[in-house]
């Protein structure tokens, strides 16, 4: 009975938020994956194509990621200034690539003229685009003086979105590789790094905040009004709800006081579903017309919002953090395991192969 009550807090409104958001999150940044591979193909633009994993590559990101969780464990107070500059370059371009296909399609849909300002990067910029990135550079700086918990969550949706987006997984093969390996990743850093290292690393970056360059270069320069600048950061590689939501959050809150879930477990889940999308789009393709089977996203996805439910349940009940991704790859990479094992599909999604009707036609004769 005493769990049943713990669980009750699963219906609060921050983990209610969080997990609509994730859910959200990772459908669109695969739906915004597929719609930017359509828009390459159609434009030929080889200036913005995405980066294909192979398998190298896939193996060297859980590599990869240790090395940074060290490094940042280490030596976070170091490079944290560093840090926090990089990631807001970085995220005023991830939230103009998500926000220029919609701004576009509005300005068309009132006929309003775009003339070229400038050529940047050997690409032609228009003056829609040039306001669109003050307004991204200014969403950045208000987080910079802020740090405001939803404009942390608007950058950090917008960077996940973005990687989906010019990251790609060529298969499921290397898709199950990379997933495979990230579990494993996931499980190592949450249960055993303490054994080791004498602390949970990946809790202990997780919970770690950024000095702000702004604050430090404002308190250096005595500007007035530094009272107004937040003197330390979360960066926006994780999206997190007040606790107590409706109750006001303090911003510079310690960590206890956030629900949080990094941007791995929703962009790694995404590139699974965008591989699919994409499978599916290509047999649509070939079909000629819109197959009338469920589309593999919709196994998944359930799939993925059960696995993320698990996580916050076994978080909830264990008193401890856990790692989504134990929960979230069975349930996601195995529904559409099976659903393309049952279509006969399976060697066209493993191999990363054309879908061929005549081939599948022949299969099931």
């Amino acid at each position: 009975m005493d769990s049943l009550s713990k669980l009750l807090y699963l219906l609060e409104p921050a983990p209610v938020c969080l997990l609509v958001t994730a859910i959200a999150v990772t459908y669109g940044s695969a739906f915004r994956a597929l719609n930017h591979g359509k828009e390459m193909e159609k434009n030929h633009d080889l200036s913005e194509a995405s980066i294909t994993l192979n398998r190298s590559q896939a193996l060297m990101i859980p590599v990869l990621s240790s090395c940074s969780l060290l490094l940042m464990f280490y030596l976070f107070s170091s490079v944290s200034q560093l840090l926090t500059a990089f990631t807001a370059v970085a995220a005023a371009a991830a939230l103009f690539f998500c926000l220029a296909p919609y701004i576009a399609s509005f300005r068309s849909m009132l006929g309003l003229a775009d003339p070229f300002m400038s050529r940047c990067c050997s690409k032609s910029f228009t003056r829609t685009q040039g306001l669109l990135l003050v307004a991204c550079a200014g969403t950045v700086g208000a987080w910079l003086i802020s740090g405001h918990w939803i404009l942390n969550n608007v950058l950090g949706i917008s960077i996940c979105i973005a990687f989906v987006s010019h990251v790609r997984l060529p298969n499921i093969k290397i898709c199950t590789m990379l997933l495979f390996c990230l579990f494993l990743y996931d499980i190592f850093w949450v249960f055993y790094s303490e054994k080791i290292f004498g602390a949970n690393v990946m809790v202990s970056v997780a919970t770690q905040k950024a000095s702000n360059p702004v604050h430090t270069v404002a308190n250096s320069l005595r500007l007035p009004g530094l009272q107004l600048i937040t003197k330390r950061l979360e960066l926006p590689v994780k999206i997190v709800f007040p606790r107590n939501l409706f109750d006001g959050a303090v911003t510079g809150g310690t960590g206890s006081d956030f629900m949080m879930l990094g941007l791995g477990d929703m962009a790694i889940p995404a590139m699974l579903m965008a591989l699919v999308l994409c499978f599916d789009y290509q047999k649509s393709k070939e079909m000629g017309i819109p197959s009338k089977e469920v589309k593999y996203i919709w196994y998944a996805l359930p799939g993925y919002a059960g696995g993320l439910l698990i996580a916050f349940a076994a978080g909830i009940l264990s008193q401890s953090p856990q790692p989504a991704l134990l929960y979230i790859v069975p349930s996601t990479i195995g529904p559409i395991m099976v659903t393309s094992w049952i279509r006969k599909e399976l060697i066209y999604l493993w191999e990363g192969t054309t879908y061929n009707l005549d081939k599948v036609r022949a299969v099931e004769v």
